[in-house]
């Protein structure tokens, strides 16, 4: 498998080497030259599964042994041996659990395998790398706990100061490994990605540093989520719709490709809160940006959504130029429209949207643990309020559950008046001491940080 640049201008590469590479240098996101085709016969057992989901995209770099070995390791830290159960919260809706991971979010599902690829790319090619990388909140964590072992590797995680979860702050701030520096910053957590972007594009500093990424720009995270999609429409056996509570449209695009690989899935629901420009998308046609709203699902709260690229290059017939100019329209207007035949043969077919402000999240909140006993935090919320909008009484509605309620507890408290606990591995979070640091948003600055602790 060989993987080309959205962008068109940057070399073509084999997996192990996108994995290192994350960005590509024309700034466009690695995607695989073709898509294969799920196998009909395949194992139901997770780290079985995705290991065969995902062979044939990091051949020859990984032979099967090596991988199906990586995936049990990287899926044997999830507290359920299903890894991401499947919950049926009212007739006909499920929940998919993506949660049962180390940091108690969906992210775990490909950064704990990620940590196992850099591992052993690197320690094969004797490498190092600095992973700099932006976070609303789950990546971060998921990132430190997925990485921070690797001997090869410094880490530097932006975080929107004052607009990430205490739970969600403190899983960064308070890990003890030296290689692993999680730092706030003053601005959204669009301004904490343009940085890392502005980071990737200077190629001085990128060269001298060896940057790589672990935020869902890098291929790998999007491949490692496809396996999610698979094993839910497995329980089933007629196609299903799936809902997918999303910011950066890096978990529905898993989807998409999922559907590509023969995945029997009918429309992939993406489901925003406030800060709805992909739901305005879906409805109008256009991408435009506005303000970023805070919500109680933070993790949403995102005006640019990265990985929106990867499916415009495939609107545009994988022309990179044109994906390339479109892009830079966008980035200096704050708009963008597709064409109405690129909408009706690529959109219309596969997604559906909606929306959900915060009165609405804690009242389905309050919904769920009344009518199923189940807490669920506020983007599942989000996702669950979206999805029943939009069920059908003869398909299956699927919604990523894409955190644990112990997350978010204020938000589930308000909603339902119990509070959420961690789990016993996280039950002295609040104990523990943390360490970060406040940085301007300026890129300068942050450069010169990660000068000071780059190996």
């Amino acid at each position: 498998m060989q993987y080309v640049s959205t962008r068109g201008a940057a070399p073509v590469l084999g997996f192990a080497d996108v994995v290192l590479e994350g960005l590509a240098e024309d700034g466009g996101l690695y995607v695989p030259q073709s898509w294969p085709t799920l196998n009909k016969d395949r194992p139901r057992a997770y780290a079985e599964l995705a290991a065969s989901v995902m062979q044939p995209f990091v051949e020859p770099d990984f032979s099967a042994d090596t991988l199906l070995s990586l995936c049990q390791q990287a899926y044997s830290t999830f507290g359920q041996p299903q890894v991401v159960p499947l919950v049926e919260i009212e007739p006909n809706h499920y929940l998919l659990e993506l949660f049962h991971g180390p940091t108690l979010a969906f992210k775990d599902v490909a950064l704990q395998l990620l940590g196992l690829f850099f591992d052993n790319i690197l320690s094969s090619r004797s490498e190092r790398i600095t992973i700099v990388a932006a976070t609303s909140g789950d990546t971060g964590s998921a990132a430190i706990d997925g990485v921070s072992k690797c001997k090869n590797v410094d880490m530097v995680i932006l975080y929107p100061n004052g607009r990430v979860s205490d739970v969600q702050r403190r899983q960064m701030t308070t890990v003890q490994s030296p290689n692993v520096h999680a730092i706030a910053i003053d601005g959204t957590f669009d301004d904490c990605q343009d940085l890392v972007k502005a980071m990737f594009n200077d190629t001085a500093f990128r060269n001298t540093h060896r940057l790589a990424a672990v935020n869902s720009i890098n291929w790998s995270r999007v491949m490692a989520q496809i396996v999610y999609y698979v094993s839910a429409s497995d329980h089933f056996t007629t196609p299903i719709d799936v809902t997918v509570p999303t910011g950066n449209f890096g978990n529905v695009l898993s989807g998409w490709i999922a559907k590509q690989m023969g995945t029997p899935l009918r429309h992939l629901v993406v489901a925003s809160n406030s800060n709805d420009i992909l739901t305005r998308f879906f409805e109008n046609q256009t991408m435009t940006v506005s303000g970023v709203t805070p919500s109680l699902s933070p993790s949403m709260d995102i005006q640019v959504s990265s990985n929106f690229e990867r499916l415009l290059f495939e609107m545009n017939d994988r022309d990179g130029s044109a994906t390339a100019q479109q892009l830079q329209r966008f980035r200096e207007s704050g708009t963008f429209a597709v064409e109405p035949n690129q909408y009706a043969q690529w959109i219309a077919p596969n997604f559906r949207a909606g929306r959900c402000d915060d009165a609405q999240t804690l009242d389905t909140i309050r919904d769920i643990y009344a009518t199923s006993g189940t807490l669920i935090d506020p983007h599942t919320a989000v996702g669950v309020h979206v999805a029943r909008q939009h069920m059908k009484p003869d398909i299956p509605m699927v919604t990523l559950a894409t955190a644990h309620p112990a997350k978010f507890p204020d938000a589930v408290e308000q909603a339902t008046g119990i509070r959420p606990g961690l789990p016993e591995h996280l039950v002295d979070l609040f104990e523990r001491p943390e360490h970060t640091q406040l940085l301007p948003l300026d890129l300068g600055t942050v450069q010169k940080f990660v000068n000071s602790v780059a190996h």
